[in-house]
């Protein structure tokens, strides 16, 4: 694999060349996801090219995240091109988390189009034609600044916001930062960010139907002292009966109240989606990797913050966690 700012070069010439870019965020797609492929299109778009931004699923995109395009660059997956001769896919680790348009990269590549992943996903698994896949970024959005730099792109405003919004929420408010990605920040306030206009929306903005929601699913929580290799787990499990009317950057946010339990080291809460179906979110203080756990049971992320989707009842469910949880290796 080529080191990281090989390939930013070799996506730049890419870019610079191509005349229209599809870009695709994950599935339930989060601020790096779309900050990031919105951030890229607004810039291409400037550029003079045809851009398009979407995802798999759902059918739109979070509420809070709608402000960020601002050159209504978001398209329904029923307009993204069968074959786009350019296909981004941002913060995405494995084909699968594109949902169904995923299926169409093998055929792009086939077909010789150009498949350029951008992430930062320690579990990536390198399923394009070009990767700037850097599992040391704090977000993919820093990856994304990165390429625009290659690119020659000025930073303004819009632009800016975009790449801020997947900053501070993938470092929960720059808790998970070094001293380089406050320099960052720093850039991107100096651009015209606004830091509370931006973040405020994306992670403490809720209806009052969501303290309801909350009270009846943290009561339900559960703490297992000897869990996760002894350093303690706390799981909650969000039904769909609790969630109904609610957004899902509002379901989301649980985990990061759970997470805050001082007795446990991980903090995994469970979303039912359908008929024994199940989403997965999980967190780590810093000993155990969970990543490797949602790699094992199917699916991906980070060291400290990884999820997966699995279906069994919620007894299966569980004892399938526990045991990934006990044989992860520890940081």
């Amino acid at each position: 694999m080529a080191p990281p700012e090989l390939e930013v070069a070799a996506v730049a010439r890419l870019l610079a060349d191509a005349t229209d870019v599809t870009l695709l965020g994950h599935v339930n797609p989060d601020a790096d996801a779309l900050g990031s492929a919105l951030a890229l299109g607004l810039a291409l778009h400037r550029l003079g090219k045809t851009v398009r931004v979407s995802f798999s699923a759902p059918d739109r995109a979070p509420e809070a995240l709608v402000a960020l395009d601002t050159a209504h660059l978001l398209v329904p997956p029923s307009q993204v091109p069968e074959l786009p001769p350019v296909l981004v896919a941002m913060d995405t680790g494995s084909l699968a988390r594109l949902g169904w348009l995923g299926e169409r990269v093998p055929r792009i590549i086939a077909e010789g189009g150009h498949v350029v992943v951008i992430d930062h996903h320690a579990s990536n698994t390198r399923y394009g034609t070009h990767h700037i896949v850097d599992d040391r970024a704090e977000s993919t959005t820093v990856l994304v600044l990165r390429l625009l730099d290659e690119l020659g792109v000025d930073l303004d405003p819009d632009i800016a916001r975009c790449l801020y919004a997947g900053l501070v929420t993938d470092t929960s408010s720059f808790r998970r930062a070094r001293p380089q990605t406050h320099e960052l920040a720093a850039r991107l306030l100096a651009a015209g960010v606004d830091a509370e206009a931006t973040a405020r929306p994306l992670m403490d903005h809720h209806p009052f139907a969501w303290l309801r929601m909350l009270s009846t699913v943290l009561g339900g929580a559960q703490l297992e002292p000897d869990g996760a290799r002894g350093f303690g787990l706390v799981h909650a499990v969000v039904r769909l009966r609790d969630v109904a009317g609610l957004r899902s950057e509002d379901v989301d946010s649980i985990v990061d109240v759970v997470r805050s339990t001082a007795e446990a080291e991980v903090a995994v809460v469970i979303k039912e989606t359908g008929d024994q179906e199940w989403s997965l979110s999980m967190r780590a203080v810093g000993r155990v990797n969970v990543g490797a756990a949602a790699q094992a049971l199917g699916g991906g992320g980070h060291r400290l913050a990884a999820g997966c989707t699995m279906r069994g009842s919620l007894e299966q469910v569980l004892d399938e966690v526990r045991a990934a949880l006990n044989a992860a290796p520890l940081l």
